[in-house]
């Protein structure tokens, strides 16, 4: 009787952290970045993502889309499309091809960029970048920015670190107070990611958003002299954690959800 009680108690808890899992605490990014080469492909993207993909994706349960371009001073404006997609779980990531090849609305509405032909393809290439979300920032953020969409500046950076174990130094610096002096600022940011599968690892990602180019400039100002800042740089445990700062300078697509 003991054994059995104790086979129970065993499938029971089996059962109770399989069903966490599932529902997920912390959300999951897909980063897709499609390069194109010019503005033919750039009306292809738009189009598929706006008529087709982010509509199919609000049906199976996203709420919210990101698709974002490199503003004009930036060397590759005109040659990529970011687009962001937040997934609950992991499990609503796996699903969600197979809903999409089931999806008629979508399959319909997507046709000429799902069967574009060899010799006029919509893009030259898709990179991509999957991150789960920081523990301290377990879910993404919508944007409170409420001025025009061509002079919001949302910034994306890439810290790139010289070994997996210096990189988690540098995630736990923004759970234990980088973040925090973020969210004090004022920095509205989007989503903080750990990198679990891309081209730069190991390396973290995050997203901050600003009303114009002269707010986010002022921003930085702020956050370079704030005296946690300052007192965090210095810390002999976050010393040499980073060795490269990628920064993406984009603007929000009129039909992105943020």
């Amino acid at each position: 009787m003991y054994l059995k009680n104790l086979f129970s108690l065993v499938l029971l808890t089996f059962l109770s952290i399989s069903l966490f899992a599932q529902k997920g605490n912390r959300d999951f990014y897909e980063l897709r970045i499609y390069h194109i080469e010019n503005a033919n492909q750039e009306s292809q993207i738009d189009s598929y993502l706006e008529k087709a993909l982010l509509p199919a994706l609000h049906r199976n349960g996203i709420a919210k889309v990101g698709v974002f371009k490199p503003i004009a001073s930036q060397a590759d404006a005109g040659k990529k499309v970011y687009v962001f997609i937040p997934y609950s779980s992991m499990g609503v990531y796996s699903e969600m091809e197979g809903k999409l090849a089931k999806d008629q609305i979508y399959q319909t509405a997507g046709s000429a960029y799902i069967n574009a032909p060899f010799d006029n393809p919509p893009y030259q290439r898709i990179e991509t970048a999957f991150l789960q979300a920081f523990t301290g920032h377990p879910r993404f953020t919508a944007s409170n920015l409420t001025g025009p969409k061509k002079d919001r500046v949302y910034e994306l950076r890439s810290y790139e670190s010289p070994t997996e174990k210096l990189y988690k130094q540098k995630v736990r610096m923004f759970n234990e107070g980088e973040m925090d002096i973020f969210t004090k600022l004022d920095f509205n940011p989007v989503f903080y990611g750990e990198v679990i599968a891309g081209a730069s690892m190991p390396n973290l990602m995050y997203m901050t958003t600003f009303s114009n180019m002269e707010s986010r400039d002022a921003h930085w100002d702020k956050f370079r002299s704030d005296p946690d800042w300052e007192r965090m740089k210095v810390m002999p445990e976050y010393q040499n954690i980073m060795n490269k700062n990628d920064q993406r300078l984009l603007y929000p697509a009129e039909y992105s959800g943020f």
